[in-house]
């Protein structure tokens, strides 16, 4: 197996398949450029009975021309057949391959951009199901692994068919963006010149996708990369929005409407106020829009502590696409220095520290790990209240099974965050609000989640129960 950076789970469970008893139909989807095909050619590297990757934005004729291209380098014995008519005879003509192999031993099949290969019209999603439900689900040797950027199609098509295949995807992968552990790792192995620090900030701007990862360069700051590849008029992610949403879903605007209404709402926003912000009807597409957008880690959906379930908040939670509205989309293709010029800018910092919140959302695991309670069941959420004359929000609120209830600030600074008298009496006012809104009878901890860490002064220590630095979201878990 080649080297791989984290992904030990899922690398496990495809390994596993090498040994089951029968035969495996595997999803892996994700966002593009998450590392899906990597992931899969590193796990079987050498061990492709077959392998296929579709042809983007070309018809029936040219996808079934590369199949065959790709059967006859697999099998060359089948040089001599003519290129199948349709999908359901390439499949029938990929099963007489496999049938002239020897029984023993798993055959890996990898069918890559999936999506691609069902052009319009095609009988492609009829055709594999045909192989599937008649052929290789029979067998106890088939390692059928197919990916696609494409989440709508690899959504609704696949993995949520009602039709022939549905509920045959023996197992699913959704393959999530690198944790901070994981960045740590890979720049460990690529160059060991950043602190975490640096890395936090590159984090905050492109997520943990390893291809914009890739194009980082060690030997510059985190600053300086981020305004290379942003703002110089050849940097590689200065357009890199539109193609993002274009490969990933059908009619992108829609997709787009949404996550630039929540640009504008760091907070969240409620359904109704979200559908009416992107100029989208309340139905059944639009629901549909927003759990593309969740299952391809670009919005995440949550509670607020004490209120119903059926009304949840959206919040964008995609670094890049959060970046690139705040900061790319409308600026000057002239002003190349952009990001160096305006670090200490008032709005730099505000979406410092709304970037720095989503970062401590998407590492609660690691947060629960820090504060010594990994093993206790909770409830995460956020909280916003009022008495009418008086308001308060908490962004993390984790319910605790053992009577205790975090109330959780995340401030990034960069050095030790310090509460002032002013703050102090802010804090007071919020956690009294929050006990006598909730009626909670379990105990509120003041828990704060910094960068360097908190200034020990009276108020610290008079109200901070706990306290972590961003060494606690570095670990794995």
């Amino acid at each position: 197996m080649a080297k791989i950076i984290g992904r030990q789970k899922e690398a496990a469970l495809l390994q596993s398949l090498l040994t089951l008893d029968r035969s495996a139909f595997v999803a892996i989807y994700g966002r593009r450029r998450v590392g899906k095909t990597f992931l899969i050619r590193s796990v079987y590297e050498g061990q492709f009975t077959f392998q296929v990757t579709g042809i983007a934005n070309v018809g029936l004729s040219n996808q079934l021309t590369n199949f065959h291209a790709a059967l006859v380098r697999h099998f060359p014995h089948m040089e001599d057949k003519p290129v199948a008519g349709d999908w359901f005879w390439s499949f029938q003509n990929l099963i007489s391959a496999l049938e002239s192999l020897p029984k023993e031993g798993k055959k890996v099949l990898f069918l890559d951009e999936l999506p691609w290969l069902d052009s319009p019209n095609s009988m492609f999603v009829s055709s594999i199901e045909h192989f599937w439900n008649s052929w290789a689900s029979a067998r106890s040797d088939i390692v059928l692994v197919v990916c696609g950027s494409a989440a709508s199609w690899m959504l609704n098509q696949l993995i949520n068919n009602t039709g022939g295949l549905y509920n045959r995807i023996t197992h699913r992968i959704r393959l999530e963006p690198f944790t901070l552990a994981e960045c740590e790792a890979f720049f460990r192995a690529k160059s060991p010149g950043y602190d975490r620090y640096q890395l936090l900030q590159l984090y905050m701007v492109f997520g943990g996708i390893p291809f914009y990862l890739e194009a980082i360069n060690p030997g510059r700051s985190a600053s300086q990369n981020i305004n290379d590849l942003c703002f110089t008029q050849r940097g590689s992610l200065r357009s890199e929005f539109e193609k993002l949403y274009a490969s990933l879903f059908k009619k992108s605007e829609k997709h787009i409407a949404v996550v630039e209404a929540l640009a504008q709402k760091s907070k969240g926003m409620e359904r109704q106020a979200l559908l009416k912000a992107a100029g989208l009807p309340d139905g059944g597409n639009s629901t549909l829009i927003l759990n593309e957008l969740e299952e391809s880690n670009f919005i995440r959906r949550y509670n607020t502590f004490g209120k119903l379930k059926n009304k949840p908040l959206y919040q964008l939670s995609d670094f890049y696409s959060l970046f690139y509205l705040r900061f790319i989309k409308n600026n000057s293709p002239y002003d190349e220095g952009f990001w160096l010029h305006g670090l200490d800018k008032p709005e730099v910092r505000a979406w410092s520290g709304y970037a720095f919140e989503q970062v401590c959302l998407c590492h609660l695991q690691q947060i629960k790990h820090g504060l010594g309670i990994g093993s206790v069941q909770t409830q995460s959420s956020a909280w916003l209240g009022s008495t009418g004359a008086e308001k308060a929000q908490i962004d993390l609120v984790i319910d605790r099974r053992d009577q205790v209830v975090n109330l959780c600030e995340m401030k990034f600074s960069i050095k030790a965050f310090t509460i002032d008298k002013a703050y102090a009496d802010e804090l007071r006012q919020k956690i009294g609000l929050f006990k006598e809104i909730t009626k909670t009878p379990k105990a509120a901890w003041l828990t704060f989640i910094t960068t360097f860490g908190l200034t020990q002064n009276t108020h610290s220590q008079s109200l901070v129960h706990q306290a972590l630095t961003m060494d606690a979201l570095f670990q794995e878990v």
